[in-house]
């Protein structure tokens, strides 16, 4: 297998992972969960339609991703997403650990730097298009 194919794979195996775990947020945000995202971005002191980027960032760019179609801004979208979920629902974890021992937005983090990796790097030779 050569370097380019090798590299085509770990794209695809980032995109996948990144967009399907993602979607599966924005799924359960889809079942019940808007009304308390509609609260929590007005109580921020947001306007209202700003948890429609939810849906975006947590439904259509997971989609955009996967696929492969304009994955890299799919990815931006996503990223944009977490930085907002960090700002909104993560702020007093920042300096605390969860019950593992591991940093309290370890995950969010990791979202949010393969998603920043997936727009950098683009989606590989395995997509709809390569943008």
């Amino acid at each position: 297998m050569n370097g380019s194919t090798q590299q085509d794979i770990g794209k695809l195996i980032l995109r996948i992972s990144l967009g399907v775990l993602v979607f599966l947020h924005g799924i359960s945000k889809l079942d019940g969960g808007l009304p308390g995202i509609f609260q929590l971005v007005e109580t921020q002191g947001f306007p209202a339609f700003f948890a429609y980027g939810v849906i975006i960032g947590e439904v259509v760019a997971p989609l955009l991703v996967i696929t492969g179609f304009f994955s890299r801004i799919g990815g931006i979208l996503i990223a944009i997403n977490m930085v907002f979920a960090l700002y909104l629902v993560h702020q007093g974890d920042f300096g605390r650990l969860n019950e593992q021992g591991g940093w309290a937005i370890e995950l969010q983090l990791m979202y949010l730097c393969t998603a920043v990796a997936i727009a950098l790097l683009g989606p590989g030779r395995w997509a709809f298009n390569q943008r």
